[in-house]
């Protein structure tokens, strides 16, 4: 008998993320009273962070946007690849805050990039100095009971999806996952391809769009100057590939933002996205 791939819808829960919210005339219980309002299921923040968190967490509670997930905000400046072992230890330490900030405001999923290969970078080098970061922060990830999900985007590091998977494999650790970004693979790739063979190993979803014709008119990063559904990305098959793999669970929007109409008509396409 043949297996019934989920019917229920691949992004169950919309998110998006606090850097996207232009609205600094309102205070957080306000502005989480908003995004509750536009029908937003939830927000994620950077940490470590200056947000005074017990006051987001009280928000959260008063209006049910939920606080899924954390973005390490120190990946960038402070990577795991480092050929500085003072700038790796710093990473870590940023990566452990990052933890703790999602263990106290009760979010699940802290997302990291965990390196970069570039001149100074060799992609071995990057290959090995990432693993050793993440031996050492999955001790914590243990500690506060906290999902690390490695995210894909163009650091020039574990650029295919059978690559992705081994080094997901390497630790086989119920709390390293994917966080699987629509948008950053379409340069070069196919999105549908990577939800195939990673498949459970995914634990969120990034929604971003991505033009090719705008790519090859205005350069590489001009490719994402393009509107949710406004791009290359074939959603519908994105959707399929998802239930395919029983994936529904959070999606989170990771696009330019705005002001309080900018950010509805955001969540109006995503939802005529998830539809597909």
């Amino acid at each position: 008998m043949t297996a019934t791939a989920p019917t229920s819808p691949p992004f169950a829960r919309i998110s998006l993320k606090w850097s996207m919210i232009e609205t600094p005339e309102l205070s957080i219980a306000d502005t989480f009273a908003m995004l509750a309002d536009l029908g937003y299921d939830g927000v994620e923040i950077d940490g470590p962070t200056d947000l005074p968190l017990m006051e987001v967490k009280a928000a959260s509670a008063a209006t049910g946007v939920a606080l899924p997930g954390v973005i390490n905000s120190r990946h960038w400046s402070h990577p795991l690849s480092s050929p500085d072992a003072d700038i790796r230890a710093a990473g870590v330490q940023g990566m452990i805050e990052a933890l703790e900030t999602a263990e106290t405001i009760g979010a699940d999923t802290v997302l990291l990039v965990p390196g970069a290969v570039g001149p100074e970078v060799s992609y071995a080098a990057a290959w090995e100095r990432a693993i050793a970061g993440l031996e050492l922060l999955l001790p914590h990830a243990e500690r506060t009971g906290v999902r690390i999900a490695i995210e894909n985007v163009w650091n020039n590091f574990l650029l295919s999806p059978l690559e992705a998977a081994a080094f997901i494999d390497r630790f086989d650790h119920p709390l390293l996952g994917w966080y699987l970004d629509v948008g950053n693979i379409l340069r070069n790739g196919y999105p549908t391809d990577w939800i195939e063979v990673l498949g459970e190993r995914i634990c969120r979803v990034d929604l971003k769009e991505y033009s090719r014709t705008k790519m090859d008119a205005e350069g590489p990063w001009k490719g994402f100057d393009v509107e949710l559904g406004d791009g290359d990305c074939d959603w519908a098959s994105v959707n399929a590939a998802l239930r395919a793999i029983g994936y529904s669970g959070w999606a989170s929007v990771e696009v330019p933002g705005g002001g309080r109409e900018r950010l509805a008509d955001i969540r109006a396409r995503v939802e005529d996205l998830r539809s597909l």
